[in-house]
């Protein structure tokens, strides 16, 4: 089974396939020259792109195949991606190289963006890629005996590293993600509940055009609504209403239902007979005519919001008990004393938070991977780098609470030896030495 990406690059051809052939990743016997000399790759192909005038945009486009881990061999790898580039690739010069330096054998794949023979340029979209690229890829595969993934479509593509830990049953974010999601669905009676209950499992919630979700130490938003549309703000309505597992099975609709739009059309005037009996019901007393409210001009406008203003302007003075011009001063002494010390404080404080900026951001950290860390010392792999982060953090606050606390208690302890020194002076020589200290 081989994972097929595809990168355009508009950088220097020369870095590109130096990085592919490095013979510490290589070997000497694991790289393919198609429609090109070794050696000459770069200077080549830029003769191509200079003899059809398209030097410009993307310079290349870089390929790669990464194989289940166990299942292919060096060889086995290189040979497919040589026959895939006979078979999509032709007439493009192209530098083949599988790196043997990680867990999971890789091919990587580096040609021309310019067509040697016809001169025609390399376009990459969506299309291309499952309809040609992965799908040539895929067959290559099944020929030699390798695995492929089952997808129904785009949409259910899943990135290599996520595919590699579900394979080995490792948890990712997105799968706790969907699992709590889930059991919000479950649990909740409505949409305001759901959002209370993904936030007490810790998920902070960003109301978009999509709905997005994430942990603390997070940095982006994962959109779980791009992949299933049953987590989407309507499918996850239309779950919390109806029923989560019938939903799944397709036996219920995903989206709620929402009333069909009817425009705006005008009450019809009354004509003949019937303009004839609702004028008798006018006269009779049955029915009023309609009062509507008169229109405002703009002088009127500009009045009322000066009353408004001249009615808050009474109301701050009944409530401040400020009548004469003598007063307002007053007050407004004391309100601008009162400010300078809430600024002098407030300076105080940023100064404290800017000292103890670490700390706090080691004591959110701790609190955040506590799970974490118990989950490694558990044996659940994964979870490295998050339980370094714990120590680490906990080391700091452990360093940073120790020396408080001896300095204090060596404090409590010298004042109640002074405090209890019979001597002449008031100061025995011991007691002095330890304030000192």
């Amino acid at each position: 089974m081989a994972v097929t990406k595809i990168l355009a690059r508009k950088g220097p051809l020369a870095d590109g396939i130096s990085y592919i052939l490095n013979e510490e990743k290589t070997g000497v016997l694991l790289t393919v020259h198609l429609n090109c000399d070794p050696g000459r790759e770069a200077r080549e192909m830029l003769d191509t792109k200079q003899a059809y005038g398209k030097m410009d945009g993307v310079q290349y486009y870089h390929v790669i195949q990464s194989f289940k881990p166990g299942e292919v061999t060096p060889e086995l790898a290189l040979e497919i991606a040589r026959e895939f580039v006979e078979e999509h690739l032709p007439g493009f010069e192209t530098v083949i190289s599988v790196h043997v330096d990680k867990e999971h054998i890789h091919a990587h794949l580096i040609f021309n963006s310019v067509n040697a023979d016809t001169g025609r340029k390399y376009h990459s979209n969506a299309q291309t890629y499952y309809k040609q690229l992965r799908a040539a890829s895929d067959r290559l595969c099944q020929e030699h005996g390798l695995s492929v993934i089952i997808e129904g479509d785009s949409s259910n593509a899943v990135s290599y590293i996520e595919w590699l830990r579900q394979s080995r049953g490792q948890p990712t974010f997105r799968s706790m993600l969907e699992a709590d999601l889930r059991t919000a669905i479950e649990d909740a009676n409505d949409m305001g509940h759901f959002f209370m209950l993904m936030e007490h499992m810790g998920w902070e919630i960003s109301h978009g055009n999509r709905l997005g979700f994430r942990l603390r130490g997070q940095e982006r938003f994962m959109i779980p609504g791009r992949k299933n549309p049953m987590f989407t703000e309507d499918g996850i309505q239309a779950a919390i209403l109806g029923n989560l597992s019938a939903i799944e099975a397709g036996q219920r609709l995903l989206s709620a239902y929402r009333a069909p739009y009817r425009p705006y059309k005008k009450h019809p005037k009354y004509t003949g007979f019937l303009a004839l009996y609702v004028h008798y019901l006018y006269v009779l007393g049955k029915i009023e005519k309609r009062q509507y409210p008169p229109r405002m001009t703009p002088q009127l406008r500009k009045e009322v919001i000066r009353f408004e203003h001249c009615r808050e302007q009474f109301a701050f003075l009944r409530e401040n008990s400020i009548s004469t011009q003598e007063d307002m001063t007053a007050f407004q002494t004391r309100t601008e004393d009162t400010l300078a010390s809430l600024m002098k404080q407030r300076t105080i404080l940023n100064v404290r938070k800017k000292k103890r900026r670490v700390l706090y951001a080691a004591l959110a950290d701790v609190e955040s991977l506590a799970e974490a860390r118990r989950l490694y010392d558990e044996g659940l792999s994964g979870m490295e780098e998050e339980a370094a982060r714990y120590a680490e953090a906990s080391t700091l606050l452990d360093a940073a609470a120790s020396p408080v606390s001896g300095w204090r208690q060596r404090r409590r302890n010298c004042t109640a030896s002074w405090r209890s020194s019979t001597a002449p002076s008031g100061r025995s020589g011991e007691s002095w030495s330890c304030a000192r200290r």
